[in-house]
């Protein structure tokens, strides 16, 4: 654990981090809405320096875990305390219809290789959630269950569950009969319910089974309106806003 500062205790996801890259400059990718019938991927990338740490950043720092297992409240306040304290903080947006063009499992590992390769500097190593980004030309290493068992992987958790939810909840005010506010996108019933009123927007992914299937069965029509590729147009922001350690990406990028 050279490097870091003060006596405090680090709990075991900063220790997973220390131990992978020797101390310094450790970065964390993950990704979110890769599930959900609408709205775009968000992923993140997050460094930090080790070496610059002190005990109160520790403290502040210390419940990151899996986004999922925190409410909406806890990751609002990680997300707020992960701008301020990595090295730097990267988002980039995939919108729906890049999504329906591009597959899913291309526009995963592309958003996470752009955000890993946007970190400047560059850390030791990139701990990335589930599965190796074969086209990343940073060094990196997958880790299976990453969210929870990396405060950099961890981190990027909070922040992409974040930013895609700001993201979800803007929708909702151009597209408020699905709902978006509350399941951002996922297939909950109310959702399901909603396509079933209204057809699609153009925010649904069009390409995933699920959707397809209702609208075929159901012989739903389109949802109007402005065109897909504004989403993500607001991912800087949503991020916290114009800390100069957060970089955003495009709406429709990767």
């Amino acid at each position: 654990m050279a490097g870091r500062t003060g006596t405090g205790r680090v709990n075991e996801r900063f220790a997973f981090d220390l131990e992978a890259a020797g101390g310094g400059l450790v970065g964390g990718a993950d990704e979110a809405g890769r599930g959900c019938l609408a709205g775009p991927l968000v992923a993140a990338a997050v460094s930090f320096d080790y070496g610059r740490l002190d005990d109160d950043d520790f403290a502040a720092l210390d419940l990151l875990d899996d986004s999922k297992r925190l409410s909406a409240a806890g990751r609002e306040a990680l997300c707020r305390e992960v701008v301020k304290r990595a090295r730097q903080v990267v988002v980039v947006c995939c919108a729906a219809a890049t999504i329906d063009r591009d597959g899913l499992h291309a526009c995963n590992l592309r958003a996470l290789t752009r955000a890993v390769e946007r970190l400047a500097p560059a850390p030791a190593v990139v701990l990335v959630d589930g599965f190796p980004l074969p086209a990343c030309s940073r060094p990196h290493r997958a880790v299976v269950g990453g969210d929870g068992r990396s405060a950099a992987v961890a981190a990027a958790s909070v922040v992409a569950k974040v930013v895609r939810d700001r993201l979800m909840r803007a929708l909702h005010e151009r597209f408020p009969q699905y709902g978006f506010a509350r399941h951002v996108g996922y297939a909950t019933p109310e959702h399901h319910a909603a396509i079933a009123a209204h057809g699609l927007c153009d925010q649904h992914r069009r390409s995933f089974a699920s959707v397809a299937y209702q609208q075929l069965a159901l012989g739903l029509g389109d949802g109007g309106g402005p065109a897909g590729g504004e989403v993500g147009r607001g991912g800087r922001e949503a991020a916290g806003g114009a800390g100069g350690n957060v970089t955003g990406g495009g709406p429709s990028a990767p």
